[in-house]
């Protein structure tokens, strides 16, 4: 495998997305959700596209791509179905030292994109390496029946303790047992069944009677919000 995972930070940072079709508008809808400032540059879009400009969600430039558009971009992802504008981003974007990907060209790419089964803040990444997309969407399809969204909720819970238990001062190596506690407990199991009251016993007997009554970790209206999010 030649690639190397990452989680890459793009929050606030100029992203570019050459082509305005069905593949160049599911670009630009995970860059947004990612908190990107997109700007897709292309001769013809779709509606969706075009509403997204409309409710200035994204900057849009109706024209044919030039070097230019590259200035002061973080990334640049190329979803044209022309093979040589395709081959003229990712030589222009390798001289000016901007990340690229070019939809289902490897070969001419910076970095891949995984399929991506998202719970909340939780992401699961599935790559191929980028010899078979197909493959890897069987396997997303696959992953999205195991983990069903009681998994977003407890991890919001995981991590609403840990901000609590961290706040006490204490050493994050120091908690290690009580979240492996948590995580091979029934709280799973009562988080999907909206359990109220399990949920609290769970949390409870993994962190002892110094947190039982803490409000924010125990209190009914907490983990109600948690649960039905």
């Amino acid at each position: 495998m030649r690639y190397y995972p990452v989680n890459l930070d793009i929050q606030n940072k100029n992203c570019l997305v050459i082509g305005g079709g069905g593949v160049a508008e599911r670009k630009i809808k995970a860059l947004i959700q990612c908190g990107a400032l997109v700007t897709a540059v292309a001769i013809k879009v779709s509606d969706s596209i075009k509403s997204l400009a409309d409710l200035n969600k994204i900057n849009l430039k109706i024209k044919e791509y030039e070097t230019s558009d590259l200035k002061n971009m973080f990334l640049v992802i190329g979803a044209t179905n022309n093979n040589k504008v395709n081959s003229d981003i990712s030589k222009d974007a390798k001289k000016l030292k901007v990340i690229c990907n070019i939809a289902d060209c490897p070969e001419k790419c910076d970095f891949i994109l995984p399929a991506i089964v998202k719970r909340g803040d939780l992401a699961i990444s599935v790559s191929t390496s980028g010899k078979s997309p197909a493959l890897a969407k069987k396997l997303r399809k696959e992953l999205e029946k195991l983990f069903g969204e009681e998994y977003a909720k407890i991890l919001d819970l995981l991590g609403l303790i840990r901000k609590i238990l961290l706040s006490k001062a204490h050493e994050p190596e120091a908690h290690k047992g009580v979240f492996e506690k948590l995580i091979n407990s029934q709280l799973l199991e009562a988080i999907k069944k909206k359990d109220i009251n399990a949920v609290k016993a769970v949390i409870c007997e993994a962190l002892g009677d110094e947190y039982c009554n803490e409000a924010s970790l125990c209190d009914e209206t907490s983990i109600k919000n948690i649960l039905e999010r």
